[in-house]
């Protein structure tokens, strides 16, 4: 499926209202709503759109920590890895985890967490007791200057 002008209109307009109407939906993109509801069938359907999820206000919730984790591994092995993923997906303290190139470590993490007390507790509990993980380095976030989930679709199609 190739995207147009109004998919990528259709795709832009979910990203920042996620619980935007159908009605009012096909009202910004110029359709009726019938082929409007099709439309995001069918970009769903293709992929396009991964899921729906609501996003919540991290302060509200009491989590106001969140710190950028460099992970290094002591091996480069498929298993190490598999082992080091598997548990980072039980910690719901981590809220994205990637792995990467370019520096000393081997992932980045970003981890929410009430304070730094609760920090203290998941690294020394939790990630530092991950067998291979050999060193963690932590930033903590001061401030966010910007903070998204919308892709960029301006390029699209060009």
């Amino acid at each position: 499926m190739k995207l147009d002008r109004t998919d990528k209109r259709i795709l832009k307009l979910m990203q920042l209202d996620g619980r935007i109407s159908n009605l009012e939906l096909a009202e910004k993109v110029g359709l009726s709503p019938s082929p409007c509801s099709r439309r995001v069938k069918q970009l769903e359907d293709a992929g396009y759109i991964d899921r729906h999820v609501t996003i919540l206000n991290s302060k509200k919730l009491a989590l106001r920590l969140t710190a950028m984790v460099s992970i290094s591994m002591d091996k480069h092995t498929p298993e190490r890895f598999e082992n080091f993923e598997r548990h980072i997906e039980q910690y719901p303290e981590v809220i994205e985890c990637a792995l990467i190139t370019g520096q000393t470590a081997d992932y980045l993490l970003k981890v929410v967490v009430p304070d730094m007390d609760y920090y203290q507790q998941f690294l020394l509990g939790k990630l530092t007791r991950i067998e291979g993980v050999t060193g963690v380095q932590s930033s903590f976030m001061l401030r966010s200057i910007k903070s998204t989930t919308a892709l960029p679709l301006d390029y699209v199609g060009q």
